[in-house]
């Protein structure tokens, strides 16, 4: 029986026009002992000719096709659920490689032994690159992933929620922390980003470059302002809810809350890029979401914030009516799992 060292996850949607790019650069780090599993999420363009052309191009490629459109964290899933490497990583299907950097990324998780290693790349917006670095000056040393969540302040691990920068060990996939949450259709990486860092054991930062994601593509969730961008409130609210069961409540939910206040408001600050309808939703559900946030918490978060973003925030909360009502606080929810 062949042993699949590494199961490459690939969600393919309407990119036809980038594919070509991905599979090439798929084909150049093709070993043995790799799989590439190609989920065809239902694409409408040509991209469904494409990968069958690659499956018999690049070694251990496997396409699979979904009946219908299931979206990004859907996609993703099928390919976890097909996948039979000891790793396990990801790659956006409109996004591309270097020639060896897959035997590279198994290396170092070799070399670190740890539940998962997260990568630094490259982001690709037309002809310029921009180094973007794991937010963890410590790099090649294993650590506990919960001990890097905090400061609530600083930019961290948990808020570089990429997938595909970063490689995983098949024992996090038999404890159930791989899979995306079915059907979200952005933000799909939040929950999971955070249900790592809470629930692994051990994970590092390397310094490996090699993995280019490519931003401004115009069929990109990141680029259309329509009802599928608002899935952030479902991820955020998923984020919250699980970090309140969690022992370190009282530690932890702070930054789970100024986290949301902070992409609501990013979202809010550039509201003119959606539909009107979907606009007018994004000021109520955004209203609706503030209230269900602990009040205590949220006012200390939005004095915190800045003045900007805690005016969008206040302003769309006053749309709700009134004071947000009682919730449970961080040092309430601790206590209820003790």
């Amino acid at each position: 029986m062949r042993v699949v060292k590494l199961s490459v996850i690939v969600p393919f949607y309407n990119v036809q026009t980038y594919a070509p790019d991905t599979l090439r650069s798929l084909r150049a780090n093709a070993r043995d002992d790799f799989e590439f599993l190609l989920v065809d999420d239902r694409s409408t363009d040509g991209t469904a000719e494409i990968l069958q052309r690659a499956r018999k191009d690049i070694p251990g490629a496997k396409v699979i096709v979904h009946e219908r459109n299931g979206g990004l964290a859907t996609a993703r899933n099928t390919g976890l659920d097909a996948a039979d490497g000891e790793y396990l990583t990801f790659l956006d299907g409109d996004d591309w490689l270097a020639p060896g950097y897959f035997a590279d990324l198994v290396a170092a998780a070799e070399r670190l032994e740890c539940d998962f290693v997260r990568t630094d790349h490259v982001q690709a917006t037309g002809r310029t690159r921009t180094v973007h670095r794991v937010p963890h000056g410590l790099r090649n040393v294993a650590l506990s992933p919960r001990s890097v969540i905090l400061p609530v302040d600083r930019t961290t691990p948990v808020d570089y929620p990429y997938a595909w920068a970063g490689i995983y060990h098949r024992r996090l996939l038999d404890r159930g922390l791989l899979h995306f949450t079915d059907g979200l259709r952005t933000a799909e990486d939040r929950p999971w980003i955070w249900r790592l860092h809470r629930e692994a054991e051990s994970f590092a930062a390397v310094g490996l470059l090699g993995l280019f994601y490519r931003r401004g593509v115009a069929s990109s969730l990141t680029q259309i302002g329509d009802v599928r961008q608002l899935d952030f409130i479902r991820a955020f609210d998923q984020v919250v809810e699980e970090t309140s069961r969690d022992a370190d409540a009282g530690l932890l939910l702070p930054k789970a809350v100024r986290t949301y206040c902070a992409v609501m408001a990013h979202h809010l600050g550039s509201i003119e890029r959606f539909e009107p309808a979907v606009a007018r939703t994004l000021r109520t559900m955004s209203a609706n979401a503030l209230r269900r946030l602990p009040a205590g918490l949220l006012d200390e978060t939005l004095h915190s914030l800045g003045d900007r973003r805690a005016a969008l925030l206040r302003r769309v909360r006053r749309r709700a009516g009134g004071d947000p009502a009682p919730a449970v606080t961080p040092a309430a929810a601790s206590g209820a799992r003790a």
